[in-house]
């Protein structure tokens, strides 16, 4: 029974939560392991991941269930925004701390492993051969040499593909709210391609690094900051396709009303968080 707009409504007992902080945990674990040269530590962080990916859909389904059910009202709604916002300011945070590692290695450990601001230039005792450029992998050449991937390939590519995927999915909105859903459904149909190619290019593209650049995570700090900065891009553009297929489907079964369709405006917020985000990457890891 639909719930009124003077009762808020309070989910059963549910054992997702729980299953989320042993899959989290799991994975990050897993995760340390592997970095740290265990064996076990991939096999870990892949179980971690599966059951991320198993938590997301049971209580994803939970959650679609009790809306299709009737079960919110508006009150629910606004939460629902309010916790989609909150959760974006997150990530916009998070992906902060890694264009902050960015700066700082560039703009500010470069020109104090040469000495500025120093007395003394003591680059000049421990690695006289340093030089001021970018990128760099340390004094000595940590990682040994390696080439930067060019701006003007894959990564344009990928950058129109992503800017062409905001509008696919701006089109679709359209036609949602017109109550239009077979080309509600086209449009997310060529949403969810266009975010299944960038990813095959990304994957390419890390393939053509370490192994013809030799652009790898050892690669000093520039070869850190790249692959965590795109790395992590990549998982959430993962992330994101996978919402956009699953709300394809929910539109193509009726799911949504032009009045009612939070779940695909909250999918539609994080994907241009995502474009937003690469376009910082592009300008500052690729052309800069």
């Amino acid at each position: 029974m639909a719930h009124t707009a003077d009762h808020y409504y309070v989910p059963h007992g549910s054992h997702w939560p729980i299953i989320a902080s042993i899959a989290l945990t799991t994975g990050v674990v897993g995760a340390a392991l592997w970095f740290n040269g265990h064996a076990s530590g991939e096999m870990v962080l892949f179980i971690g991941l599966a059951l991320v990916a198993f938590m997301m859909f049971g209580w994803f389904g939970t959650v679609i269930n009790e809306s299709l059910k009737g079960m919110y009202n508006e009150q629910v709604d606004r939460s629902f925004r309010q916790g989609m916002m909150w959760f974006i300011f997150s990530e916009v945070m998070f992906f902060a701390a890694f264009f902050g590692a960015l700066f700082y290695a560039r703009e500010l450990a470069v020109p104090w492993l040469l000495g500025e601001g120093a007395k003394f230039a003591t680059h000049d005792y421990l690695w006289p051969n340093f030089s001021e450029a970018w990128p760099t992998n340390g004094p000595g050449g940590v990682g040994g040499q390696f080439e930067t991937v060019g701006a003007w390939g894959i990564p344009a590519l990928n950058t129109l593909l992503l800017l062409t995927s905001g509008v696919t999915i701006t089109l679709a909105h359209w036609a949602l709210k017109a109550g239009d859903r077979t080309k509600t459904v086209l449009w997310l149909i060529a949403t969810v391609a266009l975010g299944a190619i960038f990813l095959g290019f990304q994957a390419y593209e890390y393939i053509h690094a370490y192994h013809e650049l030799n652009l790898t995570l050892e690669s000093g700090i520039y070869g850190s900051t790249f692959f965590m900065l795109t790395g992590f891009h990549g998982f959430h553009v993962t992330i994101g396709t996978a919402m956009l297929l699953v709300i394809t489907i929910r539109a193509a079964k009726g799911h949504f009303t032009a009045d009612n369709h939070f779940a695909f405006e909250g999918v539609a917020w994080y994907w241009h968080f995502v474009d937003v985000v690469w376009l910082g990457l592009f300008i500052f890891v690729y052309v800069l």
